[in-house]
């Protein structure tokens, strides 16, 4: 009988796998532990319990907070402070506490209970200098990626898993990478079977966009309400490009990963939209405006930002490779999906994302 704890499982990411495995599998148990620091994640815990999902007030960095779980046999580890911004103009206490020291409580509560655990790290451990060399081609609404590069693990389908690690990258970026480490280490040294996946720009509805983190639920959100944006960065144009990959696309993954754990055991992966599941902030607008009807104000900004990245497009090769997945939810759809939840859901989410 499986049982699985969902770490950041107020978030996003996490209440969405959460409710997703025990629409799918009634018979698990499945657990949800977050501290309800991000804005608007209180907004999940009533669609937990609605789904039978078990919702524990607890904190990652603290280790007493795990010691009262019952038996887990799988841990997804969702939890995250994710934005790419973050500890740049703030202190970085809370991002490294929470990114770093709670994957090693995650880690030494998973050996202790023997459980298998899935990582959900993040494409931002790929430095920006590296990024920033990738070779690219300009059309009226995007910058692509040219066919012709120079750096290993980047071809037109996108950044791969052999694609250079050595540099800069954030502090965000940093503690996942860390993490990353970290979890081979204890895959090796404790026998704990682990999967690391590193994500793209994962949306959908019950996303709680910012500017810093949840760009297309923001996009969507700011159309809906008619609040201006900002096209920021290379020039102002809008034309910075990232593949983007709907959660109920992640959780057939997931899904997958969790019942095939000794096929993928020690395995890092590259997990997105990919190519044809890709947008501009240019396309972005556009389809907005078409699903909303409204047109709004966006201004231009030419200079860059620490941390922006003009191209990230995700190769999902070797993940496919193994398992077959691959991503079905196209641009327009996601859109879609996310208007319909913040149509029905506007009183409660004026407040969190208006």
């Amino acid at each position: 009988m499986h049982s699985i704890l969902v770490t950041g499982g107020c978030g996003f990411v996490g209440s969405s796998l959460a409710i997703s495995l025990k629409r799918k599998y009634p018979g698990y148990t499945v657990i949800s532990m977050d501290n309800l620091k991000r804005k608007g994640s209180e907004l999940n815990i009533n669609r937990l319990r609605e789904n039978n999902v078990q919702f524990i007030h607890g904190d990652i960095r603290n280790k007493e907070d795990f010691d009262g779980l019952p038996e887990i046999t799988s841990i997804i580890d969702a939890s995250a402070e994710p934005s790419v911004l973050a500890g740049i103009n703030s202190a970085p206490d809370y991002l490294l506490n929470t990114n770093l020291l709670g994957t090693i409580n995650c880690l030494n509560f998973a050996v202790k209970r023997k459980a298998n655990l899935i990582f959900l790290s993040t494409s931002r451990v790929y430095p920006i200098r590296h990024l920033e060399q990738v070779k690219f081609e300009e059309s009226p609404t995007r910058y692509t990626i040219s066919a012709n590069q120079s750096i290993e693990g980047i071809t037109k389908q996108g950044i791969s898993e052999k694609f250079a690690i050595d540099g800069p990258r954030s502090l965000y970026g940093a503690s996942k990478l860390a993490s990353e480490l970290l979890i081979e280490e204890y895959n090796y040294l404790y026998n704990l079977k682990t999967v690391v996946n590193r994500c793209g720009v994962i949306t959908g509805p019950w996303q709680m966009g910012k500017v810093d983190q949840g760009v297309v639920v923001l996009w969507m959100a700011r159309h809906f309400w008619k609040q201006p944006l900002s096209y920021i960065g290379y020039g102002g144009e809008g034309k910075q490009l990232r593949d983007i990959l709907h959660v109920d696309d992640l959780f057939k993954l997931v899904d997958l990963q969790l019942h095939n754990f000794d096929e993928m055991n020690g395995r890092t992966f590259n997990v997105g939209g990919g190519p044809d599941i890709s947008v501009s902030l240019k396309e972005l607008t556009a389809i907005c405006q078409a699903i909303t009807g409204n047109e709004i104000p966006i201004a231009k900004i030419a200079e860059n930002r620490q941390a922006d990245v003009r191209i990230y497009v995700t190769d999902n090769s070797r993940i496919t490779k193994l398992t077959g997945w691959q991503p079905q939810i196209g641009p327009e759809k996601i859109l879609e999906d996310i208007y319909l939840w913040v149509r029905e859901n506007e009183r409660e989410l004026a407040s969190v994302l208006r």
